[in-house]
């Protein structure tokens, strides 16, 4: 009852928003940064002409890669989502589209995450806090309204992660697994593993230094986020407790090129307007269109830290 009663909330939370429309502010009305962003980006890219049986011949089980249009959390999600093998991810019963009930009922995963409706549908919640070190010893249970109006501040570059606390992951799915639902993930899997999400949301500046885990991938749905990668057989160098904002100012500019990490910003897709004229008259603005978005798949044991330039909404596939 608990998590249909969120459902319902969040179904009143978000309105009558037609699909395509823009209705919300820009970044969701979360924080823009002022970290700089690097353009260079050295992780391998991939289309969605990938296939499923080249995914895993290529990367699955050696090196990182960032796929391009390959899932659209912009847009409502009326059917299942083809996944390798000619078969359809199911749609959960809350997204289906019911017989006359409005065509707006089934709605962005994106459109959920902006910052009113999230205080709105979650503000009194609880959610656990991790320091945002390598071993995220330290826990902090606050109510969510709490964490985003008083601690979801810009990481203060002399303050060290393990005193920084940091929204990721445990994630209580009672409370929001009526939010995951909505969510399309990427269509890839590693046979004999099960996907599990972990959502989070941090500040400008934040991050978590280098760790390892097992593989997945991890989407940007506001805001940016910085990827340092190494393979699992070079160790990076870094202390645990260090800000990965401190490591990217102190150390990362001292690395010589052969010990430089794989890097790239991933970033939600970007909405333009979609022009349309006749030779001779001014092209006029019609519809906008989501350009395709970006998600990086991290393999087994990779090393990896992440740097959010921007108040950032992400969520992550993990397979376990």
């Amino acid at each position: 009852m608990a998590a249909a009663a969120r459902l319902l909330l969040l179904l009143v939370v978000l309105g009558w928003v037609r699909p395509g429309a823009c209705t919300d502010p820009p970044g969701g009305g979360w924080l823009a940064g002022t970290v700089p962003e690097e353009p260079r980006c050295t992780v391998e890219r991939a289309d969605a002409s990938l296939t499923y049986s080249l995914f895993l011949q290529r990367f699955a089980f050696s090196r990182p890669v960032i796929l391009g249009g390959v899932t659209d959390n912009s847009v409502s999600a009326a059917r299942g989502q083809r996944v390798p093998g000619g078969t359809h991810l199911p749609v959960p019963r809350e997204r289906r589209q019911h017989p006359g009930s409005p065509r707006s009922i089934p709605q962005a995963f994106r459109a959920l995450c902006t910052r009113d409706k999230l205080l709105a549908a979650f503000g009194p919640f609880p959610v656990r806090l991790s320091t945002a070190n390598t071993y995220s010893y330290r826990k902090v249970d606050v109510p969510f309204q709490e964490y985003v109006e008083h601690l979801l501040k810009p990481q203060d570059p002399a303050r060290l992660g393990s005193d920084t606390l940091y929204f990721f992951g445990d994630n209580n799915f009672t409370e929001w697994g009526p939010l995951f639902q909505h969510y399309v993930p990427p269509p890839f899997r590693i046979p004999g593993t099960s996907p599990a999400y972990s959502f989070g949301i941090a500040g400008s500046g934040s991050g978590v230094p280098f760790h390892w885990h097992g593989p997945g991938f991890s989407e940007v749905i506001f805001g940016r986020k910085r990827w340092f990668l190494y393979p699992p057989e070079q160790t990076p160098h870094f202390h645990p407790n260090e800000s990965t904002l401190a490591w990217l100012q102190h150390t990362y500019p001292t690395l010589p090129p052969a010990q430089l990490p794989l890097e790239c910003t991933l970033r939600p897709g970007e909405v333009r307007p979609a022009l349309q004229g006749t030779p001779g008259f001014p092209a006029r603005a019609v519809r906008p269109h989501w350009c395709p978005l970006q998600v990086l798949y991290f393999p087994d044991r990779w090393w990896h830290a992440t740097l959010n330039l921007d108040t950032s909404v992400f969520i992550s596939t993990f397979l376990g």
